[in-house]
């Protein structure tokens, strides 16, 4: 059995009939680069392909009609990009109108007189069908997939089914026999079947419960093995920290900490005092002030003789901390060193060798502290940032750069208690919930885009009063699928209307150097208005940025919202937060009320919950909690603890999961991280 048949699984996409170098391109941006990926891409929803009599149908109801064309067909532009193309069709003795949206090119299948059966949701008032698609198929139930504009439905449907028939009998079995047998959990063979080309909504079910229980499954045990080995290996070493040196660093800081980051600061200085290893997540809200939390206990961990290693998400993250810790530490003694990917070659290998040397003290850093060049002489702390953007191998590789290693995660979207113990395994808790004294609560409210005038005098009102603004677009470019604000046009915009020398534009697809430029240039007053994207959410601190301004707000989740209001309201003035959008649902225009009315981040954690599964179309990634392909831990939550509890159970029976029928879960571990 085993590591062969993962291997062939592993083949690219290239190895199936009809996939040559663009199509192959074209399956990797949707992340389907192996065979394994494309028999592992399941569809995002299922259409029932049942028709009824028109008078039986209801307002909203998605339907299959059957029926002849009998007028010409007609597209008609609206908007910048928008087309409708329509026309009418009988249905027996009944005559409706059918609109497809942005979908021009279907008029050369479409003639007058010639029978159809069309996918759409059935408008009761006006007796019209939002049509979705042409049915070639007959009445049953259809997968229906993500796609790109390169890749179309029948395409991804014909690799898939050819994946199916050539390397389905090479897929071992992934979830124990005891397990199947437990839960009544479908083999890996009939799960990958009955998720691709189920014959009703009950195969589906079932299909789709075993895989979301193998994915948190392969979750947990990666997990569930890191945490066996940290208990292994000794429950810790008591770090001997200076006192003295702590109460200097209290004395250095000119702003009084809050009593919940004085709790934390507590809390950490016991855990690494104690011969128990350190597993603390702190948990506060966007400017409750967790990273001065962490200076203490990078602080107290270098006083006794060990190294600290801080790695957060992204180099904008990593340089605002560089600039705020080099500030505090430095006169204290403390060297300080900053790893990226955009970190110069020679400088690399200078801080390679002044950590191995154990000069370097702390090293602030993305991905590139767990690179195999860096080398600690005494790594003691590794202190993880925005915690939920890492797997939990990248967490793994980075602790085993030093001997029984205290761990500190933070996260600035907070979850509840038990949901954390659940998905990170971290032993205790600290949460601030407390604002530093002196913070005024940043000023909220939902405008319509119709009020555009109205925000450009508000705007002018601020950068005259000498503050500075943020403009948040949801998309860096135009889209053609997506008919959203984009920061490029904002940007050309803004810089005719307040001159170019005020604003600048900065997204996530430019050279790390360009950007490192553009903030200086922000944090220092030369640029009053950035024009920008969601890259700004984490860790941006610019105490004369009084107002942000996010549009199409309510393509955002209630998290990244939040995130994004906390880069406002650092200093001591009135800042305020304007969302523009035109929701078109109840859901979005519910997440609008609570964000302008809300500002408690635990709170709208708490809202976020509850409205999990409405759709936020960016909200499940900025929810502090793992994004997983199917499932889904709200929703899925005893799904969830159970594969927890069974992949404990199983790696204390069997820590490295020896035997044969072991092999291809592991590469799966490996391989899904």
């Amino acid at each position: 059995m085993g590591i062969v048949n993962l291997k062939v699984l592993l083949n690219p996409v290239s190895d199936l009939d009809g996939v040559g170098v663009k199509t192959a391109e074209a399956l990797s941006q949707l992340k389907i680069k192996t065979i394994y990926d494309l028999l592992f891409y399941f569809p995002r929803r299922y259409d029932s392909l049942e028709t009824f009599p028109l008078n039986e149908l209801k307002d909203g109801q998605k339907v299959l009609l059957k029926g002849k064309i009998v007028t010409d067909v007609v597209v008609s532009r609206y908007g910048y990009h928008n087309t409708r193309l329509n026309f009418k069709m009988q249905i027996d003795h009944d005559i409706i109108m059918v609109n497809f949206f942005n979908q021009p090119w279907l008029k050369k299948q479409l003639q007058k007189g010639n029978d159809i059966a069309i996918y759409g949701k059935y408008v009761l008032a006006s007796q019209t069908l939002s049509a979705y698609k042409i049915v070639l198929r007959e009445e049953g139930f259809e997968p229906v997939y993500s796609l790109n504009s390169h890749i179309k439905q029948k395409k991804l449907v014909s690799f898939i089914s050819q994946a199916i028939e050539k390397y389905l009998p090479q897929l071992p079995e992934v979830i124990p026999q005891y397990l199947r047998d437990k839960y009544k959990l479908l083999d890996v063979k009939s799960m990958i079947i009955q998720m691709h080309q189920p014959k009703d909504l009950q195969q589906v079910k079932v299909a789709q419960r075993t895989a979301i229980f193998l994915e948190f499954f392969v979750f947990q045990l990666q997990l569930s093995q890191l945490l066996y080995a940290n208990d292994q290996k000794n429950s810790g070493i008591a770090k001997k920290y200076d006192s003295s040196a702590i109460n200097e660093l209290k004395e250095s800081i000119n702003f009084q900490l809050s009593d919940d980051q004085i709790q934390a600061i507590n809390e950490i200085l016991a855990d690494l005092a104690s011969a128990k290893r350190m597993n603390r997540l702190l948990q506060g809200d966007v400017g409750s002030g967790k990273t001065i939390v962490a200076v203490f206990a990078i602080f107290a961990c270098i006083t006794a003789g060990y190294q600290v290693a801080l790695m957060v998400p992204t180099e904008i993250l990593a340089q605002q901390h560089m600039n705020k810790i080099v500030a505090i530490l430095e006169p204290l003694g403390v060297r300080c060193a900053l790893l990226t990917s955009s970190t110069k070659l020679n400088e690399k290998k200078e801080i390679y060798r002044e950590l191995k040397d154990g000069i370097i003290n702390l090293v602030i850093g993305t991905h590139a502290i767990i690179q195999d060049p860096v080398i600690f002489k005494k790594l003691g702390l590794v202190i993880i940032d925005e915690q939920h953007r890492f797997g939990v191998d990248q967490r793994k590789q980075l602790l085993n750069k030093g001997k029984m290693v205290d761990i500190l995660a933070m996260s600035a979207t907070p979850i509840p208690r038990t949901l954390a113990l659940s998905v990170y395994g971290e032993n205790s808790v600290s949460e601030i919930h407390q604002m530093p004294l002196g913070r005024k609560k940043v000023i909220s409210y939902w405008i319509t885009s119709d009020s555009l005038r109205k925000l450009l005098t508000l705007m002018n009102e601020q950068l005259e009063q000498g503050f500075q603004i943020y403009v948040v677009a949801p998309l860096i470019a135009e889209s053609d699928k997506l008919h959203l604000k984009n920061a490029e046009t904002l940007y050309k915009k803004m810089a005719l209307y307040f001159g170019s020398d005020k604003v600048a534009l900065l997204h996530g697809k430019m050279a790390s150097s360009q950007k490192s430029d553009i903030m200086d240039a922000f944090i220092h007053g030369s640029i009053k208005i950035l024009i920008t994207t969601s890259v700004i959410e984490v860790g941006v601190d610019v105490a004369n940025a009084n107002m942000m301004i996010i549009f199409n707000a309510d393509h955002f989740g209630l998290s990244q919202l939040h995130q994004l209001r906390g880069r406002i309201g650092r200093g001591s003035t009135q800042s305020y937060c304007i969302f523009v959008s035109d929701p078109k649902t109840d859901s979005a225009k519910k997440r609008l009320k609570i964000i302008s009315t809300c500002d408690d981040g635990f709170a709208l954690a708490r809202e976020d919950l509850k409205l999990r599964g409405e759709g936020d179309l960016f909200g499940q990634a900025q929810s502090g909690i793992p994004q997983f392909k199917l499932g889904d831990i709200i929703n899925n939550y005893n799904i969830f603890t159970t594969a927890q509890k069974e992949s404990k159970i199983l790696v204390h029976q069997n820590p490295e999961l020896v035997g044969e029928e072991y092999d291809f879960l592991k590469l799966l571990m490996e391989y899904d991280d």
